[in-house]
């Protein structure tokens, strides 16, 4: 599945509930979430769980400012390191 067709089955599936909602709220959840994935990646079970309803929750708060998620994550993730522009990143840390 593209980005793309993930962001809309979001939108469709979820958006009338989370405009109602609103973003505050919205927000939120996808900070509980976070802190579900911190949890999950400390005690090493339901990581990939998890790491969808992050990636889902996002895709909601997206929706919501009329983000094209596919669109920003091409412009700020080109193929290779911002930074050196290399790929791997040669950057040091």
């Amino acid at each position: 599945m593209r980005i793309k067709d993930f962001q809309e089955m979001i939108f469709d599936i979820y958006y009338d509930r989370d405009s109602k909602r609103g973003v505050d709220k919205t927000m939120l959840w996808l900070i509980e979430e976070v802190g579900e994935l911190a949890e999950a990646v400390r005690k090493g079970e339901s990581i990939g769980e998890e790491v969808a309803d992050v990636i889902a929750w996002t895709f909601s708060i997206a929706n919501l400012y009329d983000v094209n998620i596919e669109e920003e994550i091409t412009k700020k993730y080109p193929g290779n390191c911002m930074k050196c522009g290399k790929k791997p990143c040669r950057c040091e840390e």
